[in-house]
């Protein structure tokens, strides 16, 4: 009863953090809202969460790295990947590296090994720490996808790195050339899993739909199993289950992309992953609240690690581990942009543009640590192999949640005000590309119509009746065909013209939504009958509102 009690209180903290961030006169992250609320429950109550770091990697990080390679868009991903492998590898490499070294000579009681380690950890960026904190001043999105690819690799890498650290430090010897082949078999059979396992279960699923029929809420739960399998299996044989659960996600993109699920079943399991991904991160971020109360009661013992009596010194050792990584960052960041992403080509010859300062400092400021982190931090073991403590443990969790902490205050106060009028270098317009494929897309369903129209008429024999009712709706897409092949001034007025469309028609369903309840509250219609058609009223608003 008490495990339940604690996951309820985790889930209520969650619900209660949304509706907080969003009443506050000021903009406040909502992590930061989940963190103070864990932090109630941690002082509040007498239930304590105990976590067991294999089980909270196992249960956290495969479905949240499996939806963020399922959703990220692959394409804006391709076009910058340069930037991406070099923020997400070769920041990352750097990161563990010099600040590995740095930690250790700041901190000396603290060992190389674990200074590693803690430097593995806060290498990984959280953009759905970004995105809350920017919620109020909307982050361009070709920087948002580069921050969502970023991160999407270096969780990954990160957490390797980390696996290497801890090992080295639970072995104490560490050898790069034996450690460059474990990282080959580590990452390539990761990778290999994570394919392997979402082909097999998707060419399965869409095999039972085809012979049997397809039953939504199956189809969610496989799904939800994907990462899982991914995670497990690739562990298992002693590789990354973290590259398994992220190629698992990617591939799924394309695997959905050939077998297609029903469109209910696509709707439902959008909500459920939406609702999960909600939670999972919420939950990790009231776990740090919940867990800073023991955090901070054992600083007094913690310091003295340091050689120190004071606690001021964690939170200069914070501020200082913070500084070193918005160093590093802003350093890679302003040649990565340098060398790829502003690299124009002027009358046959590459140029380099300087970058803007802005630009750089909200990159750089947007490298916000998070639930990826703290997972991976809480992942240290307990105790070494001969059974001591492991050393600076305690340590290394106080100073991650530190830097999680100040990071997002930092980019809070900072980055809405290095956003406002930023923009990032100008993009091809993707309008064409829209416009053909809705062209497209409309005469295919012109074919159709007709063929069934044809089908029906020739059963039936009331060529007529099926004539008026197809021609009625091959008038709208032959209007669709119009208006997108037109000129540009024409392709202009017709997506004008879709835009008071759509808010008419919104207008419209609000309208009859309302007349709906207030038939339902004078028990003029039954309660059936009236979620059948506001179910209905819903769908048509999630279409015009997408």
């Amino acid at each position: 009863m008490e495990s339940v009690s604690i996951v309820l209180f985790l889930l209520l903290a969650v619900v209660l953090s949304g509706s907080i961030s969003r009443m506050l006169p000021i903009s406040v992250p909502t992590p930061l809202v989940q963190i103070l609320l864990g932090a109630g429950i941690g002082l509040s109550t007498s239930y304590r969460v105990d976590l067991d770091p294999e089980l909270f990697l196992l249960l956290f990080l495969p479905p949240l790295l499996f939806l963020d390679g399922w959703r990220i868009p692959k394409d804006e991903l391709l076009k910058d990947l340069p930037t991406v492998v070099e923020l997400a590898l070769g920041l990352v490499l750097i990161t563990v590296i010099g600040m590995g070294w740095f930690i250790h000579w700041m901190i000396p009681a603290m060992p190389l090994a674990v200074a590693f380690a803690l430097a593995a950890v806060v290498s990984p960026t959280d953009p759905i720490a970004v995105s809350a904190i920017a919620a109020r001043v909307p982050i361009p999105r070709r920087m948002m996808h580069i921050l969502e690819g970023e991160s999407l690799l270096n969780d990954a890498s990160g957490l390797v790195c980390l696996h290497f650290a801890i090992a080295a430090a639970l072995t104490g010897s560490f050898s790069a050339p034996a450690a460059a082949a474990n990282f080959v078999w580590v990452a390539g059979v990761g990778l290999a899993v994570g394919v392997v396992v979402t082909l097999a279960a998707t060419r399965a699923k869409a095999w039972v739909s085809r012979r049997f029929g397809e039953e939504s809420g199956s189809q969610i739960l496989v799904s939800l199993l994907i990462p899982f399998g991914s995670y497990l299996l690739a562990e298992h044989i002693h590789a990354s289950g973290i590259l398994a659960a992220v190629s698992a996600g990617v591939t799924m993109t394309f695997a959905e992309i050939s077998r297609q699920a029903l469109a209910t079943t696509r709707m439902r399991r959008n909500s459920v992953w939406d609702t999960l991904q909600f939670a999972l991160n919420g939950i990790i971020f009231v776990l740090l609240g919940e867990q800073l109360p023991a955090i901070l009661a054992g600083a007094r013992a913690t310091v003295l690690l340091t050689g120190h009596h004071g606690t001021g010194w964690l939170g200069l050792y914070v501020l200082a581990i913070v500084a070193g990584l918005a160093a590093l960052r802003f350093g890679w960041v302003w040649v990565s942009l340098r060398l790829t992403l502003l690299r124009r080509r002027a009358g046959g010859a590459e140029t380099l543009h300087s970058p803007d300062w802005r630009l750089v400092a909200a990159m750089s400021i947007a490298g916000v640590r998070g639930a990826i982190t703290l997972a991976g931090v809480l992942t240290i073991p307990l105790a070494l192999a001969d059974g001591s403590p492991f050393p600076a443990r305690d340590l290394a969790i106080f100073l991650a949640a530190g830097v999680i902490i100040v990071s997002l205050l930092l980019a809070s106060i900072a980055l809405p005000i290095l956003l406002n009028g930023l923009t990032m270098p100008a993009e091809p317009s993707r309008q064409a590309e829209e416009d053909g494929a809705r062209v497209a897309a409309a005469e295919a369903a012109i074919r159709a119509i007709e063929r069934a129209q044809h089908d029906l008429a020739e059963r039936e024999g009331k060529a007529d009746f099926y004539a008026a009712a197809g021609t009625r709706v091959m008038d709208l897409y032959r209007d669709r065909i119009e208006a997108r092949s037109g000129s540009a001034k024409a392709s202009a007025e017709a997506r004008l013209q879709d835009r008071l469309e759509r808010d008419f028609r919104l207008a419209g369903i609000q309208a009859e939504r309302a007349a709906i309840i207030d038939l339902v509250r004078d028990r003029a219609i039954g309660s059936a009958i009236a979620q059948k058609l506001v179910r209905e009223l819903d769908l048509l608003e999630t279409r015009y509102r997408v």
